[in-house]
């Protein structure tokens, strides 16, 4: 048996040459009869000799369903099909309020308009928010500060400055916590306040030496006269260098020693702001008084320019917190705000900079003023 596709054998080959060539004459019409009645006859007799076809037997019906039972009542209805509802995610309440009080402050929580840049001066510009943190010995230091919310809507700079610096290493090592704010009708206020907290910074690095020894060694009276001196000389050179009351500054300072066994806070400075405690969870203001007779607290300074100083003593679970009037005014003022920030800051753990940032920024209805607050755990 030949495969299909295969090549004919020489018989069949000359079957199809006979089929097809030429020579070979058509075979022509057949003898048979080939008409329609004779085609009609040949399948009548072909019918007849094979006889009838037995008819198929035709299908049984199948059996009708056996009635259903009367009902009394109607059946229920089938219930609709309808897709399960997607489940719902709780969402947890946020820890930090976006303000405490009565409502809402008037402006946006968010910064809107960036202030005016001169291409010629871009170093004068100031971020919106700054944020800083450090841990030596027992303390842990957290800073910031942010522009107002009044500052963030006309679209004007951040005038409160801050710097945070450590001078020296180990625990000789002295931190510097400085922070201005510049006068609000004074242009270039933000200069005058960021020139001030850097001046200040110099003068206490070059003599930071001498100034961790007296920390330490508690010489209150050398402190006083020695960090006067420095402020003096600070704002003194800012003042010359401009002719048109930039110079205008509040500065405030706090001195750190990183030696563990110093628990020695010391603040000094001029102008307004607040220096708070809390302690076993309530507030104490111990802002140095200017009134007669408190010449521990503070030393005749330029007038309208009151040099202030305090050095304390931390206790393990105090937060001392140091700010411009911007955190200050509100926290003195409003209960909500003091009550809101002595539940987040008691314990004695101290948070992140991103919780203490969110902390810092709950705002008060009637306060759009800059922000900048150092804030130091004792453990």
């Amino acid at each position: 048996m030949s495969r299909q596709g295969a090549r004919p054998t020489r018989q069949d080959d000359d079957w199809w040459g006979e089929l097809y060539d030429e020579a070979t004459a058509d075979t022509g019409p057949t003898a048979a009869p080939d008409s329609l009645d004779d085609r009609f006859a040949s399948a009548r007799d072909a019918v007849r000799e094979e006889g009838p076809r037995p008819r198929e037997p035709a299908p049984l019906p199948e059996p009708a369903p056996p009635p259903e039972p009367e009902r009394t009542e109607p059946p229920p209805p089938e219930p609709e099909r309808t897709e399960p509802p997607p489940p719902v995610l709780p969402v947890a309440s946020a820890d930090t309020p976006d303000h405490v009080g009565s409502g809402p402050p008037t402006y946006d929580p968010e910064p809107t308009a960036l202030p005016s840049a001169d291409p010629d001066a871009l170093e004068d510009l100031v971020p919106d928010t700054v944020l800083d943190g450090a841990r030596y010995g027992p303390c842990t230091l957290r800073a910031v500060s942010l522009r107002g919310d009044s500052a963030r809507y006309r679209g004007e700079p951040r005038r409160d400055a801050l710097l945070t610096a450590r001078f020296g290493t180990g625990e000789q090592a002295l931190v510097l916590v400085a922070m201005a704010t510049g006068a609000r009708t004074v242009p270039g206020a933000h200069l005058a306040a960021a020139e001030a907290c850097r001046g200040i910074a110099r003068a206490v690095g070059r003599s930071h030496r001498r100034l961790a020894e007296d920390i330490r060694a508690a010489r209150r009276g050398d402190l006083k006269s020695g960090l006067h001196r420095l402020a003096d000389r600070t704002l003194g050179r800012l003042r010359a260098s401009t002719a048109d009351g930039a110079a205008t500054v509040s500065l405030r300072c706090l001195l750190l020693p990183a030696d563990p066994d110093c628990r020695i806070r010391v603040f000094f400075g001029v102008g307004d702001g607040g220096l708070l405690r809390l302690r076993d969870g309530a507030w104490q203001d111990i802002e140095p008084r200017l009134t007669a007779g408190t010449a521990d607290d503070t030393t005749a300074a330029p007038p309208g320019e009151p040099f202030r100083f305090r050095a304390s003593v931390a206790r393990p679970g105090d937060v001392l917190v140091l700010c411009t009037r911007g955190l200050a005014d509100p926290l003195r003022d409003a209960e909500a705000l003091r009550a809101h920030l002595a539940r987040r800051w008691s314990g004695g753990t101290p948070p992140g900079l991103a919780a203490f940032l969110a902390d810092a920024r709950v705002r008060v209805k009637g306060y759009a003023e800059d922000r900048t607050a150092a804030a130091v755990w004792e453990a």
